[in-house]
């Protein structure tokens, strides 16, 4: 008797964690592409990948701030620079890149924009994905949205871009993503060059 009555708790909990288990499923996380493998496939033609790191300065972060709508999550920020050099050894840059994580209904949605030299989105793509459900954001026709776009453009979910059935968080999720990327991109690249030549304009 005692043997039976410990085999049927045994089997009971048991019971119990399959259960638990089925009601809560362990989901793997979706890697799409690695960093390298991204950056590949974005610029295959470059010679060279390098990268430009941008920390805000506080009057910077204010800006950002109040062009976003929310304070940014990070210091720093990363932005990838291809380039490609001609025979006669003048270098041309090809594009950029900027790779980023947008917190998604539970998880963080880990995501990359390719930019024109001029700020203009080329591609979007999700790198890693981590949510049980919603993965349709990582479908082309989500993601050529955004083609074209500017830090002009509003971005606005269901207004300029349309959001999945089914995936409306992750769907507002990239959307909020690729905005920050277009802001960063113009605070960190275009401003620059701006002020670059106007110092050399005053030079002459």
């Amino acid at each position: 008797m005692v043997f039976n009555f410990k085999l049927t708790r045994f089997t009971v909990a048991l019971c119990c964690l399959v259960l638990l288990s089925l009601s809560s499923p362990v989901h793997a996380d979706q890697t799409y592409f690695t960093k390298k493998q991204v950056l590949k496939d974005f610029f295959p033609n470059s010679d060279k990948v390098s990268f430009e790191k941008f920390t805000p300065t506080k009057a910077q972060r204010s800006t950002l701030h109040r062009r976003l709508g929310y304070a940014l999550a990070r210091s720093s920020y990363y932005i990838f620079v291809a380039s490609s050099t001609s025979a006669a050894g003048v270098k041309t840059i090809d594009g950029y890149a900027i790779i980023d994580d947008q917190m998604g209904q539970h998880k963080p949605i880990t995501f990359a924009v390719k930019l024109s030299p001029n700020g203009v989105v080329l591609r979007e793509e999700v790198m890693v994905y981590r949510e049980s459900h919603g993965d349709e954001i990582c479908s082309r026709r989500f993601s050529k949205q955004f083609k074209g776009k500017t830090v002009s453009d509003a971005l606005r979910p269901n207004k300029d871009i349309d959001t999945i059935s089914g995936a409306t968080i992750s769907s507002r999720a990239i959307t909020v993503g690729v905005k920050r990327a277009l802001v960063l991109f113009d605070a960190a690249i275009i401003a620059n060059r701006a002020r670059a030549t106007r110092v050399s304009q005053t030079a002459r």
